[in-house]
């Protein structure tokens, strides 16, 4: 198998909030919406970079996925 040639991308999402008690919430849906028309202020920024096959398989790990979610094995090989 061939490593994979697809450029792969990550965007971190950063949210900043304010508020006058601890904030607290159960999906980012709560969190935009607080942000928006609640009693919070908040900003958001986002970086994305690109990263390779090999890289992507880490970052799928970390976060407890398995590299197949793109085709992949665990060397950043096509699967198919």
């Amino acid at each position: 198998m061939a490593q994979s040639k697809r450029k792969f991308y990550k965007t971190t999402i950063t949210t900043v909030v304010l508020s006058e008690e601890p904030f607290q919430y159960e999906h980012l849906g709560d969190v935009q919406e607080q942000i928006y028309t609640g009693d919070c202020s908040g900003t958001f920024t986002d970086t994305s970079e690109v990263l390779s096959a090999k890289e992507i398989v880490k970052a799928l790990k970390k976060q407890g996925s398995d590299p197949e979610f793109f085709q992949l094995d665990k060397d950043g090989n096509e699967l198919y």
